[in-house]
């Protein structure tokens, strides 16, 4: 009925939503929505994992957000930064991703840098693109208050006062997770997010985020929040398609 009397529509998604939020140990008192509008509506964590991973957001300047696809790590994060944002609590927003190919050879781009780069983005382009008009996006992007950009960009930046996203992370090598952390400056806040069953480096190349997951576990304001094939919002054949793949 919630649904129905703010949307004025209700979806299969949407029932079988509310049934996953039923079963979930997440009650509605725990789960706090988070001061951005989605098209009208507060969005909010929608599982128990996903009320974990905004709280250790909101508690600690560098969190780790490790899970299958689908289930909100990279959209929460972007979330939360834009509440930030809103209630000045940083200056700016920077996201980053590595550029490194899904399993095959796309071959020479055309275009400039901007253009070679952008599928790579494109992910986090259109995470916010969800939560603010098209006006606002190309305004906060023109005056760099958000700042989206390939990971090989963060070498030698001191980012202060800032909301940094680090995407697609299982795609970093060792070498670059150290660099990109070590951009952390005064009054920031890191969140890094990736699937470690998906990594696309060149065999042998070990995953920067799989590394970073012994030498940072006991070191604190750091949190690492795995996420499960449980908190995924996607459509309901995601989570078969994810239980199919781990046989």
């Amino acid at each position: 009925m919630e649904i129905v009397r703010t949307t004025g529509r209700l979806d299969l998604e949407d029932v079988e939503q509310a049934i996953i939020d039923a079963k979930s140990e997440a009650t509605e008192e725990s789960i706090q929505a988070i001061d951005v509008f989605q098209k009208g509506i507060f969005i909010k964590p929608k599982t128990d994992g996903q009320t974990k991973y905004t709280e250790a957001i909101k508690k600690n300047d560098l969190v780790f957000c490790i899970g299958p696809a689908g289930t909100g790590k990279t959209y929460l994060a972007v979330a939360v930064a834009l509440s930030f944002l809103k209630s000045n609590r940083i200056r700016r927003i920077v996201l980053a991703r590595p550029a490194v190919e899904a399993g095959e050879k796309l071959g020479y781009l055309p275009g400039d840098i901007k253009a070679k780069v952008n599928p790579y983005l494109r992910p986090l382009y259109d995470a916010i693109a969800d939560m603010m008009d098209v006006a606002h996006v190309k305004k906060y992007l023109e005056s760099d208050l958000i700042e989206i950009l390939p990971l090989a960009y963060m070498r030698g930046r001191t980012l202060n006062d800032a909301f940094i996203i680090l995407d697609e992370a299982q795609n970093c090598t060792v070498k670059q997770m150290k660099t990109f952390l070590t951009r952390l400056g005064t009054k920031s806040k890191v969140v890094v997010t990736g699937d470690i069953t998906q990594v696309d480096l060149s065999a042998g190349e070990i995953s920067g985020l799989i590394d970073v997951q012994e030498r940072l576990m006991n070191i604190n304001n750091v949190s690492f929040v795995y996420l499960t094939k449980a908190d995924i919002v996607r459509h309901k054949l995601v989570q078969d398609i994810v239980d199919a793949y781990e046989l």
